[in-house]
Formats: structure tokens, C-alpha cells, sequence
């Protein structure tokens, strides 16, 4: 149909002058143009923990790629319940992101109460990497291998503290079920994120973690803590030397991972933008490299695989959990 140039200019003109959210709604569909504005990029544990350090470096990536910034923002407490919440409840346009962790797979069946449901709520964008986990102890620690630690933990009943970046983290749920695959005795004790923990580790607040690679490895590197093992089924590149935890318990195997979540509903032409540039950075030598000197190996796949991907976790942890009859606090 032809428009004449008259009508033309007046449509164009009133276009311009169209409120926000119809601005908005136009930006959702022509993706090409997301993001118009920031975006918020939301942490839901503690600055310097590993899921602030992978935020942060994927953040600098969506920003570089999109022309927009991707703020992250940490919200901690709750074990990352509190930060899922404001993203389930953002508006579902693209500009609330959550960065999402093995903790809110647990979450999922750990906390009866929530003012949301992780697999209902929360769209799956994209996978960025798995890592493992390393139990560390501070060098001064009796014990250089787990079975020396299992010996010490056995000889000394209620004597060792556990730390974590607080209930249901994947740090907390690996030595619950440590703990249950071995009989030892340990204190929980939570702390408010990863990075809090270690320096309670490293001060002899706690004598024993099972921590996030990125948040650790600096720490082993510095000599400051010692690792004992992994937790994964395959050694670890970054720590070839370091044996698993299966090695000598067999059947254990824990590990974290991280990963890209928006609001249910958003669009999935966003979503598959988002997707698509984040898999291009785990694509790119540099980001990659990175993630692997944190210890991690990429995840990347399409916002499906990611989706049936966190379905599995849930499911695994829930059984963990019920065994280990571990309570929200």
C-alpha cells in the first residue's frame, strides 16, 4: 500500500513521540536494536565470589559486543534467593539478567517458601562453564591428603568447622555430602559468599572447604591455602597434581557452573541474542582462556540445552538434599 510522504512524516513523527514502553515494545521486536539502555546483570552472592568474577568478565563481554553496559549488581543473602526473586519479578524485557549458579539448582527443592519457582520463573539464556570444586584446608592444617583428613576428622569429633558461602551454596551441599559418603563430623558454619569463607578459612575461623575453583585458585597459587583434591570425576587442568575426591570416596563427584537467566517471558528473540553472543565469547580465544585459568571448561549450547541442563542439576541435588536432610535457615 502506498503512504503518501505527508502521512508518512506524521506517522514517523508520533513514532518518535511514542512512550516508553511502546519504544519498549518495538525494541522487542526488532532484537536487532536490544539493548536501547543498561542492562542490569544480577549477582546473587558476594563480590569477589566466583559467580561475581564470572559476571563480571561476561558483563565486560556483553558490553563490548551489544554497545551497552551490563552493571552487575550483587544482592547476597538468602543463598542467592534474594537476587532470583527481583529478577522473577523484573519486568520481562531484557534489561534484568540474573547470573545463575549450582546453588539455585539446589535452592529448588531446599526452600519450601519462596516467592518464586526457579524452573518455572527464571528463562534459561545461555551456559557459560562448569568447574569443579577443591577441598582446601589452610597450610598449617594436620592433614595432607583426604584420607589424613578423614583420619584427623574421625580422631577428632565436632572439632572441625566447615565453611560456606552460606546454606544450600554449592559449597555448603558438596561437604553435606562429603560428610554423608564418609561418616566425618564437621561443623557448618555459612558465611554471607564464597569470598567471606576463605578469609574465615584462612584467619583458622573454619578448617576445611569445598570451594569454587575461581574463588580458590589464587589463594593455592599464593600458597595461601592447601588443596587436598577435586571434586569432579576428571582431574583438574589448572590442577593437574591435585587427585579427586573419588579417588578415595568412591562415587563422589560435585560441581559448580554458571550461567545467564532472564525473567519468564522475555522474548525469545532477546533471548536468543543473548544466547548468541554469549556463546560467541566462549568462542573467543582470550575469554576462554580465562575461564580455563579459573579451572572451568565452557558450557556452550542453545538456551534449550541450558534449560534441560539445569532441570538435571535440580533433580540430582534434590536427592542429595532429602538424604542429607539439609534445612534452610
Amino acid at each position: 500500500m502506498h503512504v503518501p510522504r505527508r502521512r508518512f512524516l506524521h506517522l514517523a513523527a508520533a513514532a518518535a513521540a511514542l512512550p516508553g514502553s511502546s519504544r519498549l515494545t518495538l525494541a522487542q521486536a526488532y532484537p536487532q536494536s536490544y539493548p536501547l539502555r543498561p542492562v542490569r546483570l544480577i549477582v546473587g552472592l558476594a563480590a569477589g565470589g566466583g559467580q561475581d568474577i564470572v559476571a563480571r568478565l561476561m558483563g565486560q563481554w556483553l558490553s563490548e559486543r551489544l554497545g551497552r553496559q551490563f552493571i552487575v549488581e550483587n544482592r547476597p543473602g538468602a543463598s542467592g534467593n534474594l537476587a532470583l526473586e527481583a529478577v522473577a519479578s523484573a519486568p520481562p524485557d531484557g534489561y534484568t539478567l540474573a547470573l545463575l549458579g549450582v546453588n539455585n539448582a539446589i535452592n529448588a527443592s531446599l526452600y519450601n517458601k519462596l516467592g518464586f519457582e526457579f524452573l518455572r520463573d527464571i528463562a534459561p539464556v545461555g551456559a557459560i562453564m562448569r568447574v569443579p570444586l577443591v577441598m582446601v584446608v589452610s597450610p598449617s592444617f594436620p592433614a595432607t591428603t583426604v584420607p589424613e583428613f578423614i583420619a584427623h576428622a574421625k580422631a577428632n569429633p565436632g572439632k572441625i568447622n566447615m565453611g560456606s558461602g552460606g546454606v544450600g551454596t554449592s559449597i555448603h551441599v558438596s561437604g553435606e555430602l562429603f560428610k554423608m559418603m564418609t561418616g566425618v563430623e564437621m561443623l557448618h558454619v555459612p558465611y554471607r559468599g564464597g569470598a567471606p569463607a576463605l578469609t574465615g578459612l584462612i584467619a583458622g575461623q573454619v578448617q576445611v572447604m569445598f570451594d569454587t575453583m575461581p574463588e580458590s585458585i589464587g589463594f593455592i597459587r599464593a600458597g595461601s591455602l592447601r588443596p587436598l583434591a577435586v571434586t569432579t570425576a576428571e582431574r583438574a587442568p589448572v590442577l593437574p597434581d591435585v587427585p579427586r575426591v573419588s579417588d578415595f570416596v568412591p562415587g563422589y563427584e560435585a560441581s559448580a557452573w554458571y550461567g545467564i537467566g532472564a525473567p519468564r517471558n522475555t522474548p525469545a528473540e532477546i533471548i536468543d541474542r543473548l544466547n548468541q553472543e554469549i556463546n560467541a565469547g566462549l568462542a573467543d580465544p582470550t575469554i576462554t582462556a580465562r575461564l580455563a585459568d579459573l579451572g572451568g571448561t565452557v558450557l556452550a549450547g542453545s538456551a534449550a540445552d541450558f534449560g534441560k541442563f539445569i532441570a538435571d542439576d535440580a533433580d540430582k541435588w534434590a536427592k542429595v538434599v532429602k538424604f542429607a536432610g539439609v534445612k534452610a535457615e
